[in-house]
């Protein structure tokens, strides 16, 4: 298989779906790799590295689109990349379509395979192709919600930890899965009064015993939530429904009862976003206010550590990629059913339930049933 990779397009977006060891792996298997000149330069893999791996070396992304079977990307493509995208492409990246009609069109109008990293579901339940990024961006959320409760970017100017003699600030963590246990881990790490919230009782129980008294967990209720948020100086939004548009639980009304230049970090923004008040941001202009609460909305965080975030995430679809790539898309999904949950578009049909319901222009069609 012809396997390819460009350069992100998306603003201040400096990973890349494939490092020079990933190309290794898959020239190693048979396949032939076509790599974007430059595509790697923002995590810190120079072209060299990539042609000492075995990659072919490409002046233009239109060149790979082109040429390639499998496109293997981090962010989802642009609609400057739509008029690429070409007939039984498998395109192998984050998709976040509940939140994107436009591009949900274009994949299904060019019938393209498209396979989203975030809706892959091992057997156990676990989300393996999203955890590293969440991981990241529940880190990064409690970092950069402590730089933006300074004063000089309009936050309260609180220190998360205080020092002795004063308060402590509060954060509330809206959710309690990946990204909200990692925000928990920096939040407790750094001496803050933690709560986390989340639906799931048992999964609230698991957060106790890890980190007992060091935090407050709550059921996650409309009247919990807006109680919490009042004494908050920080919110991170941690929701996720895999596929799925993420719950609006943080209303526009609690705004005004929140201390002024208090801080809400909404990790939930590419699906969507968790706050009625969310709106997409990026690194270069990454916060608005509004009612006082400075909004920080970041589409892609992890983008703001890629080299990190870049062995993390290849680390976790090589081995799917390799599956989708030596045995084709269909055979792939005969010998593993996990990889069937990944795949979002097929010729032109919509085959992701939790996509499909975030729309009501759109019919769902079993994956299965077209095979």
């Amino acid at each position: 298989m012809k396997v390819g990779c460009v350069k992100e397009i998306k603003n201040n977006e400096f990973r890349v779906g494939m490092t020079p060891d990933n190309v290794k792996s898959y020239v190693n298997a048979g396949h032939e790799v076509l790599i974007e000149k430059g595509a790697g330069v923002g995590s810190g893999f120079m072209d060299a590295e990539y042609e000492a791996a075995g990659a072919k070396m490409i002046d233009t992304a239109k060149e790979v689109w082109d040429t390639v079977d499998m496109m293997i990307k981090v962010k989802e493509p642009l609609p400057e990349e739509y008029p690429l995208f070409h007939e039984g492409l498998i395109l192998y990246t984050y998709l976040h379509l509940a939140a994107d009609k436009p591009q949900t069109d274009a994949l299904l109008n060019a019938k393209v395979k498209g396979v989203a990293y975030e809706t892959l579901i091992e057997r156990n339940g676990s989300i393996p192709l999203l955890a590293p990024m969440s991981q990241i961006a529940g880190r990064l959320s409690i970092q950069e919600g402590a730089k933006y409760l300074e004063k000089t970017f309009g936050g309260e100017g609180v220190l998360l930890a205080g020092v002795p003699g004063t308060p402590k600030a509060n954060i509330v963590i809206l959710g309690g899965g990946s990204v909200g246990t990692n925000a928990c881990k920096i939040a407790v790490g750094m001496g803050a009064n933690v709560t986390i919230m989340d639906i799931n009782l048992q999964r609230l129980a698991y957060l106790d015993d890890i980190f007992g008294a060091r935090i407050q967990t709550l059921v996650s209720t409309d009247a919990n939530i807006e109680k919490a948020v009042k004494e908050a100086d920080l919110v991170i939004g941690s929701v996720l429904i895999p596929g799925k548009a993420a719950p609006k639980l943080f209303k526009k009304k609690y705004l005004k009862e929140m201390k002024p230049g208090a801080v809400f970090v909404d990790v939930a923004v590419d699906q969507g976003g968790c706050g009625e008040t969310t709106k997409v941001t990026y690194h270069d202009d990454p916060i608005y206010e509004v009612d006082g609460i400075v909004h920080y909305c970041v589409g892609n965080m992890p983008g703001a550590v890629p080299r990190t975030s870049t062995i993390a995430l290849t680390n976790a679809t090589l081995s799917y990629g390799l599956q989708i790539a030596n045995k084709g898309l269909e055979k792939a999904c005969s010998d593993n059913d996990v990889i069937y949950s990944a795949i979002n578009t097929y010729d032109g049909k919509l085959t992701c339930k939790n996509v499909a319901d975030s729309f009501d222009c759109y019919d769902y069609t079993d994956i299965k049933s077209l095979w």
